[in-house]
C-alpha cells in the first residue's frame, strides 16, 4: 500500500488528470478542456476517494482513474454553471472562465467533452468489470437528471421565488453539491470492496455537501473576490441563501451541525477515520 501524504497524492493526481485528455493537437475544444482542468481548485472529490481508500487500508492509487473521471464531471459542471445563461461569471479559480477565454460555443463543447471523457475513463477504472460498472452507475446517478443536474434545475427555478424555505435550499444543496460528494465517498467504498457501507457513505456525503454549501453562503459575504476566485456572488445576484434566511451566526451553527452529523456517521463504519476527519476539519476552517 502507498503511504503517500495527501499533498503528494494531489500532485500525482494533477499530472494524471491532464494526461487523461489526449494531446489537443489543433483542437480548440481540447485546449479549452485542458485549460479548465488545469485551473486548479481544492480537488475535494478526488481527495475524498483517496481518504476513504486509506481508511479501509487500501492503496489510494487504485482510485486515481476514478478520481480523474469525477473531477472531469465536476469541471464540466463549473464550465456550464459559469455560462451567461446560468450564473454569468467572468472568473473561476482566479482565472477567466472558459467562455470568456474561448467563447461561449467552445465552452459548451468543452463541458460536453469532459462529461463524455469521464464516462470513458470510468469504464477503465480497474481490471474488475463489475467494479467499473458500479462506479459508472454511481457517477451517472450523482451527476444526472436526478442528481446534480436536478439541483441546478432547482437552483434556476429558485431565482423566481420570493418565499424560499430552508427545506427548499437543502433540496438544492443536496442535489447540486451533496450528490457528487456522496459519489466520491461511495466510489472509495466500492474500490475498497465494502459495498455494505454504501448507504452510510451516501448519507455522509449529503451532510458534507449541505455543510459545504452553507459554508459557501457564509464565505460569499465574508470573503473578497480574490479569496473566492470568482467575480460574482449570490448576494449580488440576489439569490436566497442560508445567510439571507437566518443571518451569519445561525448559518455558521447549521454548517457545524452538518459536519458533526457526517463525522458521527463515519464513526459507525469499520473504518480508520483519522485522516478523513482531519481533512473535514481543514474544510471547516477554510477561507475560500
Amino acid at each position: 500500500m502507498s503511504n503517500l501524504p495527501q499533498n503528494e497524492l494531489k500532485k500525482i493526481f494533477e499530472e494524471r488528470l491532464l494526461e487523461s485528455i489526449e494531446s489537443p493537437d489543433s483542437s480548440i475544444v481540447k485546449q479549452a478542456m485542458l485549460y479548465s482542468l488545469a485551473a486548479g481548485g481544492k480537488r475535494l472529490r478526488p481527495l475524498f476517494i483517496f481518504n476513504v481508500l486509506k481508511g479501509y487500508g487500501k492503496d489510494p492509487m487504485i482510485g486515481m482513474k476514478a478520481a480523474c473521471a469525477l473531477e472531469m464531471i465536476h469541471t464540466y459542471s463549473l464550465i456550464h454553471d459559469d455560462l451567461p445563461s446560468m450564473d454569468n461569471d467572468d472568473y473561476r479559480r482566479g482565472k477567466l472562465t472558459c467562455h470568456k477565454k474561448y467563447t461561449e460555443a467552445i465552452a459548451i463543447l468543452a463541458g460536453d467533452g469532459l462529461l463524455t471523457e469521464a464516462f470513458k475513463l470510468s469504464c477503465e477504472c480497474t481490471e474488475d468489470i463489475n467494479k467499473n460498472m458500479a462506479i459508472t452507475k454511481i457517477l451517472a446517478q450523482g451527476a444526472g437528471a436526478s442528481g446534480m443536474i436536478y439541483g441546478q434545475e432547482l437552483d434556476i427555478q429558485s431565482e423566481s421565488k420570493c418565499n424560499l424555505t430552508y427545506e427548499d435550499l437543502k433540496k438544492i444543496h443536496l442535489n447540486k453539491t451533496g450528490r457528487l460528494f456522496s459519489a466520491a465517498l461511495m466510489i472509495g467504498c466500492v474500490l475498497s470492496s465494502r459495498e455494505s457501507d454504501l448507504s452510510r457513505w451516501e448519507e455522509i456525503g449529503h451532510h458534507i455537501g449541505l455543510a459545504f454549501q452553507i459554508q459557501d453562503d457564509i464565505l460569499d459575504v465574508t470573503s473578497t473576490q480574490e479569496e473566492l476566485g470568482k467575480s460574482t456572488s449570490d448576494t449580488e445576484n440576489e439569490k436566497f441563501t442560508t445567510v439571507t434566511l437566518f443571518g451569519l451566526d445561525k448559518a455558521k451553527n447549521l454548517m457545524e451541525e452538518e459536519y458533526e452529523k457526517a463525522i458521527n456517521l463515519m464513526k459507525k463504519c469499520d473504518f480508520d477515520d483519522s485522516e478523513l476527519i482531519l481533512f473535514l476539519h481543514e474544510l471547516i476552517v477554510r477561507k475560500f
